[in-house]
């Protein structure tokens, strides 16, 4: 279980650097430059740890569509960046493989 919470304190840790990459204007701002930094560092050292556990395809299909689902859906709600139907069914889809990996796959577990 503790993977899992460190995937998921990884992921989040991602996301809320690259949402302040967005805001630290090519990293001449210095405080949303400060949480990219702090943010990626945090994210690929936990990332590391959950490595030991599980296989890597398995944690970067996670991380990678987990990531994307959440950094899309954090533009759409503070930065106010519109969805189009396309990019919707888009995100289910990878959010229904992500379920597919966890419920189905014995691939998931070392």
């Amino acid at each position: 279980m503790l993977r899992y919470l460190l995937l998921a304190a990884a992921i989040v840790a991602e996301v809320a650097a690259t949402t302040a990459l967005a805001r630290s204007a090519g990293m001449t701002r210095l405080w949303p430059s400060v949480i990219v930094v702090l943010g990626y560092g945090a994210a690929f050292y936990m990332l590391s740890l959950v490595l030991q556990t599980m296989p890597t395809g398995v944690v970067y299909g996670l991380w990678s569509g987990l990531g994307i689902v959440l950094i899309t859906l954090v533009a759409w709600v503070w930065q106010r960046q519109p969805l189009d139907l396309p990019a919707v069914v888009g995100l289910a889809m990878i959010a229904a493989g992500v379920m597919v990996i966890q419920l189905f796959s014995k691939s998931a577990a070392h």
